[in-house]
């Protein structure tokens, strides 16, 4: 049997509708995911605490986000792909959230 939530839900709707990259961001960034993972600031402090220790160098939530961002540029130049340009918008979304946050 097939659950379906809205995240799944989401999926199929984006088939049958042609949403635009930034709606389909938001839906993603502000959709489920955030009661399945909570708060972005504390995924993305995690990371950066992840980070610093692997690298030897305080790393910032913020900092994150902007490799993240490097790391879907990339996979854009090399191939173009729309998720890739989804992700880059919700990458931004979350970096304006915190931001906004002052995390």
């Amino acid at each position: 049997m097939v659950v379906l939530n809205a995240d799944r839900i989401a999926v199929v709707l984006l088939f049958i509708v042609d949403m635009d990259i930034l709606s389909e961001a938001k839906l993603l960034v502000e959709g489920d995911r955030g009661e399945a993972y909570g708060h972005p600031a504390k995924k993305y402090e995690l990371m950066a605490k992840i980070w610093s220790t692997i690298l030897e160098k305080e790393i910032t939530p913020q900092q994150v986000i902007l490799c993240m961002l490097g790391v879907k540029l990339t996979r854009e130049i090399i191939r173009h792909k729309r998720d890739n340009l989804v992700d880059l918008a919700g990458y931004a979304l979350l970096l304006q959230q915190l931001s906004d946050e002052d995390i």
